[in-house]
């Protein structure tokens, strides 16, 4: 009979350590192991110590990775057909696509089993309860103004924020630098779109760059009637505003190429003071409007240094 009692309590412990261990299971989309609050624009969230596999839905956070020499296993993309930056070199060549910016692919995320998601709320707000049941997600507010805040950020969540600071202390020092040599220069910038051309005010990425730089802008792309700096539209009658001492102009894909061939190739654009003086430069439009990071930033550095010819 004690026999009999003594197997019956055994098989009760069994069962309450078996309930017990059910009920304390991880749930999904939590953070295992040693962890660290982040707070971020949708609130608090416990991340890993040392995230091993992240997944990112922005182009800056891809910027953001490959700076502080890390590798995300899957990203968002622009657009369906686009590939990863090439002034990012090779370090992404093993990162999964997964979906857009717009739209991530959830199923495909959740396959890579991250143990980080770093998103923007600007973008992803209605997608942020679902990452967060895949793993642990941050999110930063805004793109392109709050840049230098949103890499400060998702370097904190990746455990790499002392490195950032580093970083964001050396690009400010150099910006200044070479700004240096062009404080008397009016700079233009211009983006040609699928279906519009945009001159980029000072809230823009690029235009912060040419701030941090010390570089003047031509008055109209200061955009002092608009509560949004960071861009304003042009015409090809108004394409006047487009000029400036200077000016780097950009096309974002294919569409937007052939728009910008027709505009460049007509006599508003050739008549403009910065083209007829050999200053008008086509740049790299993933550089300078789709990067929104440190290594971008410091390749803007590297064309102003490059096409800039100081005022006397």
């Amino acid at each position: 009979m004690t026999f009999r009692l003594a197997g019956l309590t055994a098989a009760a412990l069994l069962s309450a350590l078996a309930l017990t261990a059910c009920g304390a299971s991880t749930p999904e989309g939590a953070a295992t192991g040693p962890t660290r609050t982040i707070k971020h624009a949708m609130g608090e969230t416990k991340v890993p110590e040392a995230p091993k596999r992240v997944v990112v839905l922005d182009t800056d956070k891809l910027d953001t990775m490959v700076s502080l020499g890390l590798t995300p296993v899957g990203a968002a993309q622009a657009g369906e057909s686009q590939k990863w930056p090439a002034y990012l070199g090779s370090a992404l060549a093993a990162t999964k696509s997964v979906g857009t910016l717009q739209q991530p692919n959830l199923e495909a995320i959740t396959a890579l089993k991250p143990d980080l998601i770093l998103g923007t709320k600007f973008r992803q707000a209605a997608f942020y309860d679902k990452l967060s049941r895949i793993a642990p997600t941050v999110y930063t507010e805004k793109v392109g103004i709050t840049w230098k805040d949103n890499f400060l950020l998702d370097a904190d969540a990746l455990g790499r924020k002392a490195e950032a600071e580093k970083l964001m202390s050396a690009y400010e020092e150099r910006a200044k630098q070479v700004g240096a040599k062009f404080t008397k220069l009016k700079v233009s910038l211009v983006r040609f779109m699928p279906t519009e051309i945009r001159m980029y005010g000072p809230e823009s990425f690029s235009g912060i760059v040419l701030g941090d730089a010390g570089v003047q802008r031509p008055e109209a792309q200061l955009l002092a009637d608009q509560d949004d700096k960071r861009f304003g539209k042009l015409s090809q009658e108004n394409i006047a505003k487009a000029d400036g001492d200077a000016l780097f102009y950009s096309a974002y894909g294919d569409a937007a190429a052939k728009s910008q061939a027709e505009v460049t190739g007509g006599p508003l654009w050739k008549n403009l003071g910065a083209v007829t003086s050999g200053n008008a430069h086509n740049v790299d439009d993933e550089v300078w409007m789709l990067g929104i990071g440190v290594t971008a930033a410091g390749k803007i550095l590297d064309d102003l240094d490059k096409y800039l010819t100081p005022l006397t």
